[in-house]
This record gives structure tokens, C-alpha cells and sequence, in this order.
């Protein structure tokens, strides 16, 4: 079975963000960056389906020249080779560009199943994989909690509402959006770091350009402030409205 699995680098969740000059994206020179957190499960989804199919994991990304520091992690994780798409024009592009990028660089790879993680950590759109599905002409179902591959199709267990779940079938290839916490997750070994300086990352350039569907108009913090309420009338009549602002207005009951 050969396995892609799309992985993003984002900005670390311990690092400070500061706003670039246009204020539309971070300054990325201040910034530290990681795996994308729920594309490292699709990952180890891939891994095990690897393990118990046999095959061969590939590990695709789409961005500057620091996402080779993800790739590399994913290597010594355990996949066996990358493709990187690269242009620093992917550093903050929306998901109909780097879906195209992928595609590019995808269509001729033949691959059975394609893995990508459900949304990022810094935009958190969901639409990477769907998106790719629709690029690639491919079957998808998103919300993945459970895989399990058989002759030409692949059974997957999907996260609905209020704790609900639903089984689908669809035929190979397709792909899939992973849900965080479908497994537990493995870090490389000091055996896999040293064998992912030799494995095979192979770099290319866009295919061709990607008009965006979306631009970032403009970003800022949260303003943090804070209001003070007094709710009058009787003890009853006080505890009445209490509850009735939390509920609707506050949400937090």
C-alpha cells in the first residue's frame, strides 16, 4: 500500500506571536515552528497502516524552505521518503493554493490512500484535504476516528455530533481527514533521526500558479477587558437572571 500523508509546519503554540508591518501574517523571524498537530496523527495513522499492510509512507508538504525541518521529523518517524512543494508564497496562502500545490506534485505518484490531518493550527479552516480530494478527482470522508483498509476499499469510522459516529465505505484510492486522538502518538528514536539524513526528500517547484479564493485582511490580538455587571431585586429574582445571562449569554451553562 503506498500512503501520502500532507503534514504543515505552524508557529509553535509556546511561542509569542508578533504581527508583521502589513499586519496581515506573523513575522516569521520571530517566530518557532513544529509539526502541525493533527497532521503528526495522520502520520501515525499512516505508520500503522503501514506496519499491518506493508508499503511505503510519503510525506508531502507545501511551504518555504524551513518546512524540510518537519519533513525530516517525519522521516525519523518513520516514513520512508518527502515531497516538498517549495515557495515561500506558501507561508500564509489559503487552502485552494496549497491543495493545488499538492496536487501538482501528487497526480503522478499513483498513491492508494492519502492522509492529511482535519484542520491546521494557525489558520484551522478544514479544507486542505478536501479541497486536494476535489483537485485529484478522488472519494474523501473527514472526521476520521477509525481506518481499517480492505481488497480496493477502506472502512472509516467518522466523529459526528453529540456522540455520534458513522461508518462509510468508499473504494481506493481515496483520502482522508484525520481526527486528533485517533492513536497515540511516537516520536522518533536516536535510530530513526540518523536514518532520515539518508532518506530522499525531494524538492520541486509549483507546477503553475494558484489564483487564492481568500486573502487575510487583517489580524490582531484579542483585546482583553473587563466589565462588571450588578444584577438587582430580590435574592430569587437575582439568581433568576444570573443563571438566565450564563446560559445566554455567556454560554457556560
Amino acid at each position: 500500500m503506498k500512503i501520502a500523508v500532507c503534514i504543515k509546519q505552524v508557529q509553535s503554540r509556546d511561542s509569542q506571536p508578533r504581527l508583521d508591518e502589513a499586519r496581515t501574517w506573523v513575522r516569521e523571524q520571530d517566530a518557532a515552528f513544529e509539526m502541525n498537530e493533527p497532521d503528526a496523527y495522520a502520520l501515525e495513522e499512516a505508520l500503522r497502516l503501514k506496519e499491518k499492510h506493508g508499503g511505503e509512507v510519503v510525506v508531502c508538504s507545501a511551504g518555504p524552505a524551513r518546512v524540510a525541518q518537519v519533513l525530516r521529523e517525519a522521516l525519523a518517524r518513520g516514513a520512508d521518503r518527502a515531497i516538498h512543494v517549495q515557495s515561500d508564497a506558501f507561508a500564509g496562502a489559503d487552502a485552494f493554493v496549497v491543495a493545488g500545490a499538492l496536487a501538482g506534485a501528487m497526480k503522478d505518484e499513483a498513491f492508494d490512500l492519502v492522509l492529511t490531518g482535519l484542520q491546521s493550527d494557525d489558520q484551522g479552516f478544514g479544507q486542505t484535504g478536501v479541497v486536494l480530494a476535489e483537485r485529484l478527482g478522488l472519494p474523501h470522508a473527514t472526521i476520521i476516528m477509525d481506518v481499517q483498509v480492505g481488497p480496493g476499499l477502506v472502512r472509516v469510522k467518522r466523529d459526528l455530533e453529540a456522540g455520534w459516529f458513522q461508518w462509510v465505505a468508499m473504494p481506493l484510492p481515496a483520502i482522508l481527514t484525520i481526527q486528533s486522538g485517533i492513536n497515540q502518538l511516537r516520536y522518533a528514536t536516536l535510530k530513526g533521526i540518523m536514518a532520515a539524513k539518508k532518506k530522499e526528500i525531494r524538492t520541486s517547484a509549483p507546477a503553475a500558479a494558484v489564483a487564492p479564493k481568500q486573502r487575510i485582511v487583517a489580524l490582531y490580538a484579542p483585546e482583553k477587558s473587563k466589565k462588571t455587571q450588578l444584577i438587582s431585586g430580590s435574592p430569587a429574582e437575582a439568581a433568576k437572571e444570573l443563571v438566565r445571562k450564563l446560559r445566554e449569554e455567556a454560554r457556560v451553562i
